[in-house]
C-alpha cells in the first residue's frame, strides 16, 4: 500500500507530461475514474533541485514504491536530438 506524501517511481513512460519509467514522484492524492474505471494518483514532480515543476494524475498501476536496493539517477528534461 502506498501511502500519501510517501515517493514513488513511474512504471511506464508518459510522453505527454515529459516523463519516463523510473522517474521519481511524490503521491499526493487519489481520484476516482469518471467512468468507474482504474484509480487515478495525483503526483507531484520535482526537479533535482527539489523545485515542484509538474502534479499530473497517472492510473495507479503505473506506480511503484521505491525499494531500499535501488539507486537514483539524473536526466534532463529536455530531449537532446
Amino acid at each position: 500500500m502506498i501511502e500519501l506524501y510517501q515517493r514513488v517511481a513511474l512504471d511506464r513512460d508518459f510522453p505527454e507530461h515529459s516523463l519516463k519509467k523510473g522517474d521519481i514522484a511524490t503521491f499526493i492524492d487519489t481520484v476516482p475514474h469518471p467512468a468507474g474505471g482504474e484509480e487515478g494518483y495525483v503526483l507531484e514532480v520535482f526537479n533535482a533541485l527539489g523545485e515542484s515543476i509538474n502534479t499530473v494524475i497517472v492510473p495507479k498501476s503505473s506506480v511503484v514504491s521505491l525499494k531500499a536496493d535501488e539507486i537514483l539517477s539524473v536526466r534532463s528534461l529536455i530531449e537532446v536530438q
